[in-house]
């Protein structure tokens, strides 16, 4: 990051007791985790749970620390080894330097969230934008009230354009990470069902996701799903002007794709953008065109030659555990996607997974974990994801966790015992189960969310250690 003087942060931060002494000292890195810590660095301690980061302040101070910001309410600073900066609260502190720094580096500030794609969209658009830009990306899944902020304190002094992902559980998550980074694009993905628990219905989710328009600068850009009606009729009254995008798959959209072709790694489509140039993402599924119409549409908003825009499209590659294909020990071929799910994101998967062709005398075989957050209304989609399977398209169909037991009961009805099998809790039956039955030439999707952890039946069937 560039250099920060002590003095500047403690303005920015409005704090008031700092020592006079050491404000020239210029930091050049902030960290909340003392493990990570260089010198030079300024120390958040956070507290969350049962975890108060002031408990690890010797530890930063061995690892090169110089300043720390210090909660007041704690008994005793340890202000003669290290500048401590007094804040009544450490995290609001951190993200009030976040929105300085920002301001300091003044880069295009894209915001990205929706119910899925958020991570998928966030690589194509950096991706796009390095044709011409110096590019900062969310990292990983720091995309919340902690993860937010330090995207952008770790900005290089270089950076052109910062992309942030934007993630949410509950109401009024998404406008307090607007109104950080104060977007001057602004993006909605999709509006699924992720959340449901916490926000009661899909026209719920909408108005929470609208909450990134909170932050959106003056005339800035919103970009969101063409065929998605509640961003219009949830909508909120907005005190400043602004410019919207629609995205789809018809010429209602003011960017759409057409043409599509489908293959196991690609997908080639065309865009009304420059019709003439064939464009190809290196990801299957319909779903992905969504989110590379996206990166398009934002590159061409800021002046990126489409054709470059479109080359770096090829070129980029997807976050760890999300459409990736690995290989399994026997040499089946096993598509992870395992890190996250809702029931619009399952069904996308298995559409685009059964247009798929396996080697000769190979089958397709879905393993299928439980969906999370879906409240009261779990059963019923569970159920209705029976519609996006069809036994002349997946063959065997393996199914996991105490919620899929309702998609089982719809299943029965159309495959046999030999062809469907429930698993409610044991991972390592699962995993036994299909080392016994997969041939080298079978095909094999796992799709649940996160917290089923089938991460760890595709660790065992890969050999390979996934990412969190």
């Amino acid at each position: 990051m560039k250099n920060i003087k002590l003095m500047d942060v403690v303005k920015a931060v409005h704090a008031i007791d700092y020592t006079a002494e050491n404000r020239d000292i210029e930091i050049n890195n902030v960290e909340f985790d003392s493990r990570q810590i260089t010198p030079g660095s300024l120390f958040v301690p956070l507290t969350s749970g049962k975890t108060d980061g002031h408990e690890y302040i010797q530890k930063a101070i061995e690892n090169g620390a110089i300043a720390t910001f210090w909660s007041k309410d704690q008994a005793e600073a340890p202000s003669e080894q290290i500048a401590c900066i007094f804040v009544d609260d450490t995290l609001e502190a951190m993200q009030a330097l976040a929105k300085y720094y920002r301001d300091i580096l003044d880069p295009i500030v894209i915001g990205i969230t929706g119910s899925n794609g958020k991570t998928t969209t966030k690589d194509m658009t950096a991706n796009a934008l390095m044709a011409k830009y110096q590019v900062h990306k969310t990292q990983g899944n720091y995309n919340n009230e902690i993860g937010l902020p330090y995207t952008l304190l770790q900005m290089p002094e270089t950076t052109e354009v910062v992309v942030c992902e934007m993630g949410m559980s509950g109401f009024g998550e998404i406008k307090a990470l607007s109104e950080i980074a104060q977007p001057d694009i602004a993006v909605i993905t999709l509006i699924g069902e992720s959340h449901l628990e916490f926000l009661g219905s899909r026209a719920g989710i909408a108005q929470a996701k609208l909450e990134i328009l909170s932050g959106l600068k003056e005339s800035g850009l919103f970009i969101y799903p063409g065929d998605e009606p509640l961003i219009q009729s949830e909508m909120p009254e907005l005190n400043k002007s602004i410019d919207t995008l629609s995205i789809g798959f018809d010429e209602t959209s003011d960017v759409y794709a057409k043409e599509l072709i489908e293959e196991q790694s690609k997908t080639y489509f065309k865009t009304n953008l420059d019709e003439n140039v064939l464009c190809m993402i290196p990801v299957m599924g319909a779903y992905n065109v969504s989110n590379a119409l996206i990166a398009l549409s934002i590159a061409k908003s800021i002046n990126v030659p489409i054709e470059q825009a479109i080359f770096q499209l090829s070129q980029f590659k997807l976050t760890a555990n999300r459409l990736e294909w690995l290989e399994m020990k026997n040499g089946a071929q096993l598509l992870n996607d395992a890190y996250n799910a809702s029931p619009t994101s399952m069904r996308a998967v298995l559409q685009a997974y059964s247009t798929l062709q396996t080697k000769e005398n190979g089958r397709k075989i879905a393993v299928l974990g439980d969906i999370r957050e879906l409240g009261p209304h779990s059963e019923q989609f569970h159920r209705e994801i029976v519609k996006d399977i069809d036994p002349q398209n997946i063959d065997v169909v393996y199914l996991f966790g105490e919620q899929m037991q309702y998609l089982y009961e719809e299943l029965k009805e159309v495959y046999d015992d030999t062809h469907l099998i429930y698993e409610p809790e044991s991972h390592q039956k699962l995993i036994e189960q299909l080392e016994n039955t997969v041939t080298s030439e079978d095909m094999v999707l796992v799709k649940s969310s996160f917290g089923v952890d089938l991460l760890k039946v595709v660790t065992h069937l890969t050999s390979k250690e996934t990412q969190s």
